[in-house]
This record gives structure tokens, C-alpha cells and sequence, in this order.
């Protein structure tokens, strides 16, 4: 059972604690490879090729090579690093020319850290940016919408890989084998660059670069049993096939593309984690999946014709551990029910959107939820160690808090 102090932990995509393996890979580094990685005596010797088994289990967990991939502090700076990298690259490319900008594609459903980025480039008149809205059918964003979307001077498309609310997987496969295969015209910018965030799809659905025609994938080692640290890979990157601009100058760590001493135990426990997912994703998945199907089952008996699971659509696939859902009715809004719960822990959304727990989710808005279904909803995600017995626990705690405010409103709802 995933129980800690009595308490059931259902928020996985928020974040995940350390698997043991990854605990004594960051112990080990830290006691036996603790001298600066530059430097060539034992300590320092020994941090240096932990840093570089480590690249090389981050690249076979995603089917690339260890030249392709960089670490960063995490997914936010890999996702800065790519956006800050196309429009240095267009501006390289192109002499300048009035009132031409470069142009990014993306969804209206990326998580902050490239929705907030566009936004301030916009902002600040250094870009142009393109938000296509998803299907409220599939809760995907269509290829062809990318394609109708590109303009002469389109120089990156930016599409996460699976939705952290969700759970959606979006057809980054088909999208970005249009965008190379669309042809580009005399006078326009001659290459599109791609990328995808897959910091909520590692760790639970099996992919590969090598299949995935990304020129960028951001990797945040904290959503697969990792330490808060992440990496980028860069298709190309060791044979310079594919641009990489530094954000920060300083030494020459990572071939002077992130400068700063090496975070050598977290490096390794990321290497650590990596493994571990190259080696049991299957075993994952299948775990997660049956879970969470379990789940649902159990919240359809315990609530008959009044759950809404928000993302389970038929025309799309959804991450295997994620379960978005709504209990309907007046005055079950997502962040009383948390309050009234005594087990599980949970969200109503993304953990990044914490300090707006009382309105409805804007990814679930732009998916076609209606508000009020919105208002309600509870994002519960599974986890490895998540057992059918912990589902029994919370599907019951879940009622009494329902039956909690249903009492303390006078009993009049009808949900």
C-alpha cells in the first residue's frame, strides 16, 4: 500500500518521491565522487564518469546517445534553454528584416513554462506565437491545425507530449512528421525546429527518438522517481546537426551549453532513475493502468451518474496513471472536497496553479469542460506502489467528504 502517516498520496504528476536505488545512487556520489568533476584527482575523476554513465542511461531511457543530452536544473530551464535557442537560431539565419519576427506554434494547453515564456517574448515584441486551441472532441491538438498554422517566418513548434491535467497524450508523432515533410517555399525561414515537453510521459508510456522526428525533448527527473534536476535532449546535438544556444556563460560543464559545476549526486540519481524506467516501464505501465481503471470503476459504484471523468475521450489515449474527474453537483466544488478529506492527498490541477484552487482549471476550460464541471473537478494520479487497497481507502473517503458538505449545506443538493 503507498500509505504514508495514514495518508494516501494520489498526486504522481505533481511529483514523485525517490526510489530507494535512486536514494543510494545520491548517497554514494555524494560520499565517494564529491570533488569537482574538472578536476583530475580520485574524487573528482569519480564524479566524472558517474556524470557521464548517467548521460548514458538518460539517452538508452529515450532511445537517443549520450552526445544528445544535457542536464539542467530541470524542466523549466530545459524548456527556456529550446524557446531562448530558435529565436537566437532564426535571427542567426536571416538578415534582419523590419517588422518580420520569428514565429512559434504551440497549444493552448503547455504547462507554464513555455506558455509563460512565449508569452513574455511576445510581450516584449521579440516574437510572434500561434496558441491553437485542442479538440474539445479529443482533447488533442490536430496535425493539421499545426500545418494550416505555419507562416514564412514559423521557426519552432513547441507541442507537450501528454497533458499533466489530463493525462491526454497529444500526436506529437504525426504533427511533427508533417512539419517535416511540409515544404518550404523560396523567402521563407528554410528550417522549423520541434520539440516536446515529455516531463509527464516519461516514466509511464514507452516512446523513442529515434521514431519521433523532435529536434528537443525536456526531461524533468522528478516526475519518475528522480531528483529535481532534468536534462534536454538534442537530436544531433554531438554531431551540431541541430542548434543549442547557452542562457548562462560562465565554464565550459556541457560543452560550455550549461555552464556551472556539475550537480554530481543528483546526476546520479537521475542517471539512477533513468534506469530504472528503461528497465520496468512495462511493469509500470500495466501496474498504473489497472490501478487507475480501478479507480474509476470504484468512483462509478460509489457515486452512480454523478462522476464526469474529464480527458477520457474516444477518440484519444490518456496516460495510463492519470484520472481526471468531476463529482457533480452544487457546492462540490474540487478544493472543499480536499478540505473535508481525511486520507487522500490529492489536487485539483496542475501544482503549479495551487494559489488558484478555487477556479476552474484554464486546461480543462480550453479543453471544452464546461466551468462549473471544471469548478468540481480532482485530478488523481496513481503511482508505482499504488495498490486497489489504497483505491478502496480514498474512493471511501472521497464519499464521506461529499457527504460532509452535502450535510453541512442543509442536505438540499441534489448531485
Amino acid at each position: 500500500m503507498e500509505q504514508h502517516g495514514g495518508k494516501v498520496y494520489m498526486d504522481y504528476n505533481a511529483t514523485t518521491p525517490l526510489e530507494p536505488q535512486v536514494l543510494t545512487a545520491i548517497s554514494s556520489a555524494l560520499e565517494e565522487a564529491w570533488g569537482n568533476p574538472s578536476s583530475p584527482y580520485e574524487p573528482g575523476t569519480k564524479a566524472k564518469e558517474i556524470i557521464a554513465s548517467s548521460r548514458a542511461s538518460v539517452a538508452d531511457m529515450v532511445g537517443g546517445i549520450p552526445e544528445d543530452v544535457i542536464f539542467t536544473s530541470g524542466g523549466t530551464e530545459a524548456n527556456n534553454l529550446v524557446i531562448h535557442t530558435a529565436v537566437k537560431y532564426f535571427w542567426g539565419s536571416i538578415p534582419p528584416y523590419d517588422g518580420i519576427r520569428p514565429h512559434i506554434i504551440t497549444s493552448n494547453i503547455e504547462h507554464d513554462s513555455v506558455k509563460l515564456v512565449l508569452e513574455a517574448y511576445k510581450k516584449e515584441g521579440k516574437i510572434d506565437v500561434t496558441f491553437l486551441p485542442v479538440s474539445h472532441e479529443s482533447g488533442r491538438l490536430e496535425a493539421e491545425e499545426v500545418i494550416q498554422a505555419i507562416r514564412p517566418p514559423t521557426c519552432l513548434v513547441t507541442i507537450m507530449m501528454a497533458n499533466n491535467e489530463t493525462g491526454v497524450i497529444q500526436p506529437v508523432y504525426e504533427i511533427f512528421e508533417r512539419v517535416k515533410l511540409h515544404d518550404r517555399q523560396p523567402g521563407e525561414f528554410s528550417r522549423i525546429l520541434l520539440h516536446t515537453d515529455a516531463a509527464q510521459a516519461i516514466g509511464k508510456i514507452p516512446f523513442d527518438v529515434k521514431g519521433l522526428d523532435a529536434d528537443y525533448l525536456t526531461i524533468v527527473g522528478h516526475k519518475f522517481y528522480g531528483p529535481r534536476i532534468g536534462a534536454l535532449y538534442v537530436k544531433g546535438l554531438g554531431r551540431r546537426r541541430t542548434p543549442l544556444y547557452p542562457m548562462l556563460y560562465g565554464g565550459g560543464q556541457e560543452r560550455n551549453l550549461r555552464p556551472g559545476t556539475e550537480n554530481t549526486g543528483m546526476i546520479a540519481g537521475l542517471g539512477k532513475a533513468a534506469e530504472l524506467v528503461h528497465t520496468n516501464l512495462e511493469k509500470y505501465f500495466y501496474h498504473m493502468e489497472e490501478v487507475r481503471d480501478y479507480l474509476e470503476e470504484q468512483l462509478q459504484v460509489v457515486f452512480p451518474d454523478q462522476v464526469q471523468f474529464n480527458g477520457k475521450l474516444d477518440e484519444s489515449e490518456r496516460l495510463p496513471n492519470t484520472c481526471n474527474v468531476s463529482i457533480i453537483g452544487a457546492g462540490l466544488e474540487g478544493h472543499k472536497i480536499l478540505s473535508k478529506v481525511k486520507y487522500l492527498q490529492a489536487s485539483v490541477g496542475a501544482a503549479c496553479h495551487s494559489q488558484n484552487s478555487f477556479r476552474p482549471s484554464p486546461i480543462l476550460l480550453a479543453t471544452g469542460i464546461p466551468p462549473d464541471v471544471a469548478t468540481n473537478a480532482l485530478r488523481l494520479s496513481v503511482g508505482r506502489k499504488t495498490s486497489k487497497a489504497d483505491i478502496d481507502v480514498i474512493v471511501q473517503d472521497l464519499k464521506q467528504a461529499v457527504d460532509a458538505l452535502k450535510q453541512s449545506s442543509g442536505g438540499d443538493q441534489k448531485c
